[in-house]
């Protein structure tokens, strides 16, 4: 899946809280649903269609699973140096 050449027409950012969740559904008659709950907010990222995988549904669902992975590997490695910078000063 190629980055898009034009600029967002909007843009939302959602802030992950203490209790927020991200599921993946899997179902016998219909495509998969990833789910994200952030505070009073759902987000729900499927397939093109319900009922059937494309090939950029493929792309699409490789591509967020790459990202994810190093988004987690960020988070982790600024919270190791976060707390490891709090573990220093309280020594």
């Amino acid at each position: 899946m190629a980055r898009r050449k034009a600029h967002a027409v909007s843009v939302i950012s959602l802030k992950a809280a203490p209790g927020a969740q991200a599921e993946s559904h899997s179902y016998k008659q219909r495509t998969p649903v990833l789910e994200l709950l952030l505070g009073g907010t759902q987000v729900l990222v499927t397939t093109s269609a319900r009922d059937h995988i494309t090939a950029d549904d493929v792309e699409f669902a490789r591509s967020l699973a790459r990202e994810a992975v190093s988004f987690v590997l960020t988070v982790e490695r600024m919270f190791r140096g976060v707390h490891g910078t709090q573990a220093n000063k309280a020594a």
